[in-house]
């Protein structure tokens, strides 16, 4: 199984290196300076295939679950660079949001910004790891009768995103703890905005694309519609239960230290904690919560547990898998197509809930 896994991940990289190539080729063919190539070639060595790589396979899976076979060269070739795009997209974001947090590390190294000579330079660079998406989707998809979903899905995608980033930004700055600002409305919208479209509508929305899935002329019948209406709350929960992990897992199999409580995060725990919250309780949380200061973090962990955090997690977690079962069961078990033609599947959907169903981490 770790075998079969590792193959996987081998293959996807595979491609990565392909794409990289075909980028630097085209700064090549642009005349461009040797010293500037060699940049922009460790801004994409750095920054974009270092992480798990989920949202990138998940193209990949998809496309396989929806045509119901083994991929052929071409076709896994193109399932693997719309997935890449999405890494580029997660890359570019990523860039940006260290600088704008301070960040110290990510995935184990220094952020790109605090690389020796780098600094603000990562603003452009950041940038130009959102512009290979297009260069790339303009090589291979340019003839493709969807290639304007494609355009469209990362555009609307990418402002989404940055819509959520807006709000999480101004409601819990790292320096400024204003408790009033957070509710748990304000976690959903910044939850489905920032994290849920980008990482999980995105990838089997353009692996329906790619797939020929066409759009319903009944909005009600669209399965576009249907498939967000599935995935959004998907990735609120997926969001809800890392922000849950980052207090209650052992960092050991988190594999990281949680950081959300001394980094004022605007958490499900937090949130969840203040429509709890006695008078008394909530000044222990506006005199402790966003404070750079163990003793305070504890005394914050400390009343989590006594309001019941957890339990009331278990009772999220059953709630939202209930829910998130009953929608995917809307989706007809064995719908029929014309010949030669996709629709879409229950498994696709289920792939992505048996992933994050009470994960550890």
């Amino acid at each position: 199984m770790a075998d079969a896994k590792a193959q996987k991940r081998a293959r996807f990289e595979a491609v990565f290196a392909t794409l990289r190539d075909e980028l630097l080729a085209y700064l090549r063919q642009e005349g461009m300076p040797q010293d500037a190539i060699d940049w922009f070639s460790r801004n994409l060595e750095y920054n974009v295939p270092g992480g798990k790589l989920n949202r990138g396979l998940s193209v990949v899976d998809s496309v396989e679950i929806l045509r119901g076979r083994a991929l052929s060269e071409d076709e896994y070739f193109k399932a693997a660079l719309l997935g890449w795009c999405i890494e580029l997209l997660q890359a570019f974001f990523l860039v940006s949001d260290d600088m704008m947090d301070q960040s110290v590390t990510r995935r184990g190294q220094p952020c790109w910004y605090r690389v020796e000579s780098v600094s603000y330079i990562a603003i452009n660079d950041s940038f130009m790891l959102e512009g290979a998406i297009y260069y790339l989707l303009k090589k291979h998809f340019r003839t493709e009768p969807y290639y304007v979903h494609l355009l469209e899905l990362f555009h609307d995608t990418t402002f989404q995103t940055e819509l959520g980033q807006l709000i999480d930004l101004i409601t819990a700055p790292e320096d400024h703890v204003d408790l009033s600002k957070f509710s748990l409305a304000k976690h959903q919208k910044i939850v489905i905005y920032k994290t849920a479209y980008y990482s999980f509508y995105l990838p089997v929305a353009l692996s329906m694309y790619m797939t020929g899935i066409p759009h319903a002329t009944d909005a009600a019948q669209d399965p576009y519609a249907l498939a967000q209406s599935i995935l959004i709350p998907l990735g609120e929960y997926f969001q809800v239960q890392d922000d849950f992990l980052d207090f209650a897992a052992p960092p050991e199999v988190l594999g990281k230290i949680g950081t959300d409580i001394i980094d004022n995060k605007c958490s499900w725990c937090v949130n969840t904690a203040l429509a709890l919250a006695t008078p008394a309780q909530r000044k222990l949380l506006d005199d402790n919560y966003g404070r750079k200061d163990a003793g305070a973090e504890a005394r914050v962990k400390k009343l989590y547990e006594e309001l019941g955090i957890r339990a009331r997690f278990v009772e999220y977690e059953e709630a939202a898998y209930k829910r998130i079962v009953g929608l995917i069961e809307t989706i007809p078990e064995h719908a029929t197509a014309p010949a030669g033609q996709v629709v879409l599947k229950r498994q696709v959907f289920k792939v992505f809930l048996d992933k994050i169903y009470k994960r550890q981490k």
